[in-house]
């Protein structure tokens, strides 16, 4: 062989696959055109409403909820059902499938997806530039690591339990983001990774939402509305949150120590670069003052006025991100005050420019998602829309089922629906009036039912695109959705087979 074909063979074999995992806005752009397609193969239905009331701890609570016996769909003057089939572009302020992305990113309210969601992002996101621009989160990081030197690996457990325990008392999910950008730069310092960081943060919180005992946002509202007494039923939820808390733990320590061992193993080692190419120096020769103590007290005075705002005073989006721009606005002048890090006034304005721009492809996929939704008609019950239509089919075909299988159906459509409604009491007001008498049909307990879609509902947020908070997070730990769902896939299939086993034994120990 001569050397010009050595030469090209060589070339050849060392040449890379062109394949790419496609870029997250794709995935999101494809489903978005099986979602227009299926608008010209489902017709649009709709349900009428009613209000319903319940106690949550002595405090009667109400709700606008579905009535599941009048489902019809819409006909047009001749009695022929129509289709609310979607064109290329729609004017007028309506959806089509190349004017989607836009309708997704302006939807919503400030109490909400997308525009709040995406505002949030943003504001908290500038806020944590400004507090990073200071170095005493760095310099703080370095101190921790010189104290706790040996026992690293305990940082896995004790941060995955309580952010677990977060979401199962108050439904904490948003509030992960801020945490996600003060423990992603420790974990990565640790020898861990940014995935690490995902599922000590977003992903316990979530594991804590889907199996929780007396969260007042999924569990209390899915009682309500099924009509069976609000925060019963505990003794197993508490069984199930410490078994699903522990075995989150244990997976989450067994890839941690495969990436500590060899970090090329991880998912994220190229979007870490960015965490690894900052230099943290040696704690004998960082600063540390007055200035860097304040600023850490700020930070962590912060973060348990929020918790307590959220406990206490049922804070949402608008609320919680005025305190984290308050936390900024005193952190940019402390660092001024002190000069930390020689900062100026401009440095400050800079700061939080550069941080909310790190959220800006995160907050972008949570508007597209969400224009996904819209292209299905939305989530109003009361509109004629291809979502309801799926959703009445849903629950005719579960009820044909045997008993068993009828309540692990149930779980299943939950996990689906789940992609399109990701807000756990919006969800709730939507399957439940369905599920709830659709149970007794087929001898499942209500019981049963709340908790085959609680399982459901929590357990696919820490995989689905459409989860403005995981956006969120991987958006602050630099991962992209794509290796996260590499990565993720086996916890998601390992938590759906362990709810399978829990839905199905409480139906058949009668759990009620």
């Amino acid at each position: 062989m001569n050397d010009a074909s050595q030469t090209q063979t060589a070339q050849g074999s060392a040449a890379p696959s062109r394949w790419q995992m496609p870029d997250t806005l794709i995935l999101i752009f494809l489903v978005g055109l099986l979602a227009a397609g299926l608008t010209y193969l489902v017709p649009a239905g709709s349900f009428q409403t009613e209000e319903i009331h319940y106690l949550v701890d002595g405090a009667e609570k109400s709700r606008t909820v579905i009535d599941p016996d009048s489902f019809q769909y819409a006909v047009n003057d001749q009695g022929e059902v129509q289709y609310n089939r979607v064109s290329l572009f729609e004017g007028g302020g309506g959806v089509g499938l190349l004017n989607f992305p836009f309708e997704g990113l302006v939807s919503g309210s400030k109490w909400g997806s997308a525009i709040g969601v995406i505002m949030f992002m943003l504001v908290i996101g500038g806020a944590f530039g400004v507090v990073m621009r200071t170095g005493t989160i760095d310099n703080g990081i370095l101190r921790l690591i010189d104290k706790t030197r040996g026992n690293e690996a305990l940082f896995i457990p004790v941060m995955f339990s309580l952010f677990s325990l977060g979401g199962a008392v108050f439904g904490m999910g948003e509030e992960a983001v801020a945490f996600a950008i003060i423990i992603a730069p420790l974990m990565i310092r640790l020898g861990y990774d940014g995935i690490t960081t995902v599922m000590v943060t977003y992903v316990a919180t979530q594991v804590g939402f889907a199996a929780s005992w007396m969260n007042p946002f999924s569990v209390a509202v899915a009682q309500g509305v099924a009509g069976i007494p609000v925060l019963s039923g505990a003794g197993l939820r508490i069984g199930l949150w410490v078994g699903f808390t522990l075995v989150g733990i244990a997976f989450t320590m067994w890839y941690a120590r495969g990436v500590k061992a060899e970090p090329s193993r991880s998912y994220s080692f190229h979007s870490d670069k960015h965490f690894r190419d900052q230099p943290l120096g040696d704690v004998a020769t960082s600063r540390w003052n007055l200035g860097d103590t304040l600023v850490m007290l700020t930070v962590l005075a912060t973060l348990v006025w929020v918790i307590w705002g959220v406990v206490a005073n049922a804070w949402y989006i608008p609320e919680i991100a005025s305190q984290f721009f308050t936390m900024g606005l005193v952190a940019g002048i402390i660092g001024v005050a002190f000069r930390l890090n020689d900062m100026t006034m401009n440095d400050v304005a800079d700061a939080f420019k550069d941080g909310a721009g790190i959220m800006l492809p995160a907050a972008l996929l949570v508007g597209c998602a969400k224009g996904i939704l819209l292209l299905l008609g939305g989530g109003d019950a009361s509109e004629a829309t291809v979502l309801n239509s799926i959703l009445n089919s849903a629950a005719g075909a579960i009820g044909g089922m045997p008993e068993v299988l009828s309540a692990w159906f149930m779980l299943a459509f939950q996990s689906v629906f789940n992609f399109f409604v990701t807000s756990g009491s919006g969800q709730a007001a939507l399957t439940m009036p369905l599920m709830a008498p659709l149970a007794d049909l087929v001898g499942v307990s209500r019981q049963v039912a709340v908790l085959a879609f609680q399982l459901g509902d929590g357990f696919t947020n820490v995989i689905v695109p459409t989860s403005a908070s995981l956006m969120a997070t991987l958006g602050v730990c630099r991962v992209d959705w794509g290796d996260w769902a590499r990565f993720v896939w086996r916890f998601v299939v390992l938590l759906f087979a362990l709810a399978s086993v829990a839905v199905i034994g409480a139906q058949l120990m009668g759990y009620s």
